[in-house]
Protein backbone atom coordinates (compact mmCIF):
# COMPACT_ATOMS: atom_id res chain seq x y z
CA UNK A 1 0.00 0.00 0.00
CA UNK A 2 1.25 3.69 -0.79
CA UNK A 3 2.27 5.86 2.10
CA UNK A 4 0.78 8.40 0.37
CA UNK A 5 -2.67 7.17 0.48
CA UNK A 6 -5.42 8.93 -0.91
CA UNK A 7 -8.43 9.31 1.63
CA UNK A 8 -11.65 7.36 0.95
CA UNK A 9 -9.51 4.44 -1.23
CA UNK A 10 -8.15 2.33 1.17
CA UNK A 11 -10.28 -0.85 1.85
CA UNK A 12 -12.96 0.19 -0.60
CA UNK A 13 -14.58 -2.73 -3.13
CA UNK A 14 -13.69 -1.55 -6.78
CA UNK A 15 -14.10 -2.66 -10.31
CA UNK A 16 -12.42 -1.24 -12.96
CA UNK A 17 -13.21 -2.22 -16.99
CA UNK A 18 -11.02 -2.48 -19.66
CA UNK A 19 -8.15 -3.09 -17.85
CA UNK A 20 -6.87 -6.05 -19.63
CA UNK A 21 -3.85 -3.25 -20.54
CA UNK A 22 -3.03 0.84 -21.02
CA UNK A 23 -4.44 3.13 -18.54
CA UNK A 24 -7.13 0.69 -17.73
CA UNK A 25 -4.13 -1.90 -16.10
CA UNK A 26 -2.58 1.40 -14.81
CA UNK A 27 -5.80 2.36 -13.05
CA UNK A 28 -6.23 -1.08 -11.24
CA UNK A 29 -2.84 -1.22 -10.34
CA UNK A 30 -2.54 2.12 -8.50
CA UNK A 31 -5.84 1.68 -6.60
CA UNK A 32 -4.80 -1.57 -5.32
CA UNK A 33 -1.25 0.26 -3.82
CA UNK A 34 -3.68 2.71 -2.43
CA UNK A 35 -5.35 -0.09 -0.32
CA UNK A 36 -9.01 -0.62 -2.65
CA UNK A 37 -9.80 -4.38 -3.22
CA UNK A 38 -9.98 -4.22 -6.52
CA UNK A 39 -11.65 -6.53 -9.23
CA UNK A 40 -10.32 -6.73 -12.52
CA UNK A 41 -12.14 -6.63 -15.84
CA UNK A 42 -11.46 -7.00 -19.49
CA UNK A 43 -11.65 -9.27 -22.35
CA UNK A 44 -8.14 -10.75 -22.16
CA UNK A 45 -7.79 -13.59 -19.77
CA UNK A 46 -4.19 -13.84 -20.09
CA UNK A 47 -3.25 -10.43 -19.97
CA UNK A 48 -5.66 -10.00 -16.85
CA UNK A 49 -3.79 -12.52 -14.57
CA UNK A 50 -0.31 -10.85 -15.40
CA UNK A 51 -1.63 -7.37 -13.84
CA UNK A 52 -3.41 -9.57 -10.82
CA UNK A 53 -0.10 -11.45 -10.26
CA UNK A 54 1.55 -8.40 -10.27
CA UNK A 55 -0.53 -6.63 -8.35
CA UNK A 56 -0.67 -9.43 -5.38
CA UNK A 57 2.56 -9.94 -5.57
CA UNK A 58 3.26 -6.08 -4.27
CA UNK A 59 0.58 -7.07 -1.51
CA UNK A 60 -2.44 -5.73 -3.35
CA UNK A 61 -6.01 -7.02 -3.48
CA UNK A 62 -7.53 -7.87 -6.83
CA UNK A 63 -9.28 -10.67 -8.43
CA UNK A 64 -9.38 -11.47 -12.65
CA UNK A 65 -13.14 -10.74 -14.22
CA UNK A 66 -13.29 -11.53 -17.86
CA UNK A 67 -16.75 -10.18 -19.30
CA UNK A 68 -18.33 -8.46 -22.41
CA UNK A 69 -19.59 -5.16 -21.28
CA UNK A 70 -21.98 -5.25 -24.06
CA UNK A 71 -23.83 -7.92 -22.78
CA UNK A 72 -26.55 -7.05 -19.98
CA UNK A 73 -26.39 -10.82 -18.69
CA UNK A 74 -22.43 -10.90 -18.41
CA UNK A 75 -22.72 -7.20 -16.65
CA UNK A 76 -25.08 -8.78 -14.04
CA UNK A 77 -22.50 -12.19 -13.42
CA UNK A 78 -19.94 -9.95 -13.49
CA UNK A 79 -21.78 -7.79 -10.12
CA UNK A 80 -22.49 -10.99 -8.27
CA UNK A 81 -18.91 -12.36 -8.83
CA UNK A 82 -17.78 -8.76 -7.17
CA UNK A 83 -20.02 -8.95 -4.74
CA UNK A 84 -18.88 -12.81 -4.07
CA UNK A 85 -15.53 -12.01 -3.80
CA UNK A 86 -15.12 -8.57 -1.90
CA UNK A 87 -18.43 -7.30 -1.21
CA UNK A 88 -20.68 -4.16 -2.69
CA UNK A 89 -18.72 -2.19 -5.16
CA UNK A 90 -18.03 1.26 -4.20
CA UNK A 91 -16.12 2.50 -6.21
CA UNK A 92 -16.25 1.96 -10.62
CA UNK A 93 -13.90 3.04 -13.31
CA UNK A 94 -15.67 2.42 -17.11
CA UNK A 95 -12.38 1.89 -19.00
CA UNK A 96 -13.53 -0.23 -21.72
CA UNK A 97 -13.39 1.42 -24.75
CA UNK A 98 -11.56 1.29 -28.03
CA UNK A 99 -11.63 2.13 -31.56
CA UNK A 100 -11.13 6.05 -33.21
CA UNK A 101 -8.92 4.95 -36.02
CA UNK A 102 -9.35 7.64 -38.34
CA UNK A 103 -11.56 7.09 -41.32
CA UNK A 104 -13.88 9.34 -42.84
CA UNK A 105 -17.40 9.19 -42.05
CA UNK A 106 -18.37 8.49 -45.48
CA UNK A 107 -16.43 5.13 -45.59
CA UNK A 108 -17.75 4.14 -42.51
CA UNK A 109 -20.02 1.48 -42.50
CA UNK A 110 -22.54 0.46 -40.19
CA UNK A 111 -21.41 -2.62 -38.10
CA UNK A 112 -18.43 -0.46 -37.39
CA UNK A 113 -20.54 2.40 -36.28
CA UNK A 114 -22.53 -0.11 -34.06
CA UNK A 115 -19.62 -1.91 -33.05
CA UNK A 116 -17.97 1.53 -31.57
CA UNK A 117 -21.33 2.85 -29.97
CA UNK A 118 -21.84 -0.67 -28.00
CA UNK A 119 -17.49 -1.02 -27.30
CA UNK A 120 -17.73 2.53 -25.92
CA UNK A 121 -21.09 3.95 -24.87
CA UNK A 122 -23.41 0.84 -24.36
CA UNK A 123 -20.56 -0.81 -22.38
CA UNK A 124 -20.89 1.99 -19.80
CA UNK A 125 -24.28 2.57 -19.78
CA UNK A 126 -24.84 -1.32 -18.81
CA UNK A 127 -22.09 -0.90 -16.20
CA UNK A 128 -23.78 1.99 -14.64
CA UNK A 129 -27.12 0.57 -14.36
CA UNK A 130 -25.78 -2.60 -13.17
CA UNK A 131 -23.83 -0.93 -10.42
CA UNK A 132 -25.45 2.33 -9.32
CA UNK A 133 -28.01 1.19 -7.63
CA UNK A 134 -26.65 -0.60 -4.64
CA UNK A 135 -24.55 2.35 -4.63
CA UNK A 136 -27.65 4.51 -4.13
CA UNK A 137 -29.08 1.63 -1.56
CA UNK A 138 -25.88 2.22 0.33
CA UNK A 139 -25.84 6.26 0.03
CA UNK A 140 -22.20 5.89 -1.12
CA UNK A 141 -20.12 5.33 -4.15
CA UNK A 142 -18.34 7.48 -6.43
CA UNK A 143 -17.79 6.74 -10.61
CA UNK A 144 -15.43 7.63 -12.96
CA UNK A 145 -16.15 7.20 -16.94
CA UNK A 146 -13.20 7.31 -19.44
CA UNK A 147 -13.90 9.42 -22.16
CA UNK A 148 -11.69 11.45 -24.86
CA UNK A 149 -11.17 14.77 -26.22
CA UNK A 150 -12.69 13.29 -29.04
CA UNK A 151 -15.48 13.82 -27.38
CA UNK A 152 -14.37 17.46 -26.35
CA UNK A 153 -14.05 18.75 -29.56
CA UNK A 154 -13.37 17.76 -33.41
CA UNK A 155 -10.13 15.78 -34.00
CA UNK A 156 -9.05 13.03 -36.46
CA UNK A 157 -10.81 10.32 -34.84
CA UNK A 158 -13.35 8.47 -36.99
CA UNK A 159 -17.67 9.56 -36.27
CA UNK A 160 -18.28 6.74 -34.26
CA UNK A 161 -15.61 7.16 -32.15
CA UNK A 162 -16.55 10.63 -31.47
CA UNK A 163 -20.23 10.44 -31.34
CA UNK A 164 -19.52 7.87 -28.71
CA UNK A 165 -17.16 9.44 -26.50
CA UNK A 166 -19.16 12.48 -26.62
CA UNK A 167 -22.22 10.82 -25.73
CA UNK A 168 -20.55 9.24 -22.83
CA UNK A 169 -20.10 12.81 -21.47
CA UNK A 170 -23.37 13.64 -21.53
CA UNK A 171 -24.44 9.75 -19.60
CA UNK A 172 -22.04 10.89 -17.40
CA UNK A 173 -24.07 14.29 -16.16
CA UNK A 174 -27.44 12.81 -16.49
CA UNK A 175 -26.20 9.61 -14.35
CA UNK A 176 -24.35 12.43 -11.89
CA UNK A 177 -27.66 14.01 -11.64
CA UNK A 178 -30.39 11.14 -11.09
CA UNK A 179 -27.97 9.72 -8.09
CA UNK A 180 -26.42 12.84 -6.77
CA UNK A 181 -28.96 12.71 -4.14
CA UNK A 182 -28.15 9.29 -2.78
CA UNK A 183 -24.69 10.42 -2.11
CA UNK A 184 -22.91 8.80 -5.06
CA UNK A 185 -20.69 11.17 -7.61
CA UNK A 186 -20.27 10.79 -11.72
CA UNK A 187 -17.39 11.76 -13.47
CA UNK A 188 -15.73 11.93 -16.20
CA UNK A 189 -12.18 11.87 -17.50
CA UNK A 190 -11.00 12.95 -20.71
CA UNK A 191 -7.68 11.59 -21.86
CA UNK A 192 -5.92 13.11 -25.16
CA UNK A 193 -2.11 11.65 -26.70
CA UNK A 194 -1.00 9.12 -23.87
CA UNK A 195 2.07 6.97 -24.16
CA UNK A 196 0.50 3.20 -24.66
CA UNK A 197 1.16 0.33 -26.61
CA UNK A 198 -0.33 1.84 -29.88
CA UNK A 199 1.17 5.09 -29.33
CA UNK A 200 4.60 3.81 -28.29
CA UNK A 201 4.44 2.04 -31.50
CA UNK A 202 4.12 5.23 -33.59
CA UNK A 203 7.34 6.10 -35.24
CA UNK A 204 9.66 8.22 -33.29
CA UNK A 205 9.66 11.74 -35.24
CA UNK A 206 5.31 11.15 -35.21
CA UNK A 207 5.08 11.02 -31.48
CA UNK A 208 7.48 14.26 -30.94
CA UNK A 209 5.14 15.97 -33.53
CA UNK A 210 1.90 14.97 -32.35
CA UNK A 211 3.89 16.22 -28.96
CA UNK A 212 4.66 19.44 -30.21
CA UNK A 213 0.95 20.11 -30.74
CA UNK A 214 0.09 20.51 -26.63
CA UNK A 215 0.44 23.77 -25.17
CA UNK A 216 2.23 21.68 -22.22
CA UNK A 217 4.88 20.51 -25.44
CA UNK A 218 4.51 16.51 -24.40
CA UNK A 219 2.41 13.48 -24.83
CA UNK A 220 0.46 12.32 -21.96
CA UNK A 221 1.03 8.90 -19.76
CA UNK A 222 -0.83 6.39 -17.97
CA UNK A 223 -0.11 7.90 -14.38
CA UNK A 224 -1.53 11.66 -15.98
CA UNK A 225 -4.39 9.70 -16.08
CA UNK A 226 -4.33 7.41 -13.26
CA UNK A 227 -4.08 10.31 -10.86
CA UNK A 228 -6.59 12.33 -11.68
CA UNK A 229 -8.99 9.14 -11.98
CA UNK A 230 -8.02 8.12 -8.13
CA UNK A 231 -8.40 11.96 -7.38
CA UNK A 232 -12.19 12.28 -8.21
CA UNK A 233 -12.89 8.78 -6.64
CA UNK A 234 -11.66 9.63 -3.62
CA UNK A 235 -12.77 11.95 -0.76
CA UNK A 236 -10.87 14.88 -1.92
CA UNK A 237 -13.64 15.20 -4.54
CA UNK A 238 -16.20 14.62 -2.30
CA UNK A 239 -17.88 18.03 -3.25
CA UNK A 240 -17.68 17.10 -7.45
CA UNK A 241 -19.57 15.45 -9.68
CA UNK A 242 -21.16 15.87 -13.26
CA UNK A 243 -17.79 17.27 -14.35
CA UNK A 244 -15.25 16.14 -16.98
CA UNK A 245 -11.61 16.26 -15.97
CA UNK A 246 -9.64 17.38 -19.59
CA UNK A 247 -6.16 15.48 -19.16
CA UNK A 248 -4.60 16.71 -22.60
CA UNK A 249 -1.84 19.02 -22.17
CA UNK A 250 -3.79 22.00 -22.83
CA UNK A 251 -5.26 21.05 -25.78
CA UNK A 252 -9.11 21.54 -24.64
CA UNK A 253 -8.42 25.12 -24.63
CA UNK A 254 -6.91 25.57 -28.07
Amino acid sequence: MSETCLAGLAGRVSLVTGASRGIGAGIAAALAAHGAKVMVCGRDDAALARIVEEIRSKGGQAEPAVADLTDVDAVRALRIAAQARFGAVELVVACAGGGGAPQPLLEEDVACWRQTIDVNLTSAFLTLKTFLPSMCERGRGAVVTMSSTAGRQLSGACASYAAAKAGLLTLTRQAALEVAGHGVRVNAIAPSAIVTDRMAAQPPELRRAIAQSFPLKRLGTVEDVTAATLFLLSDAASWITGTTLDVAGGRVML
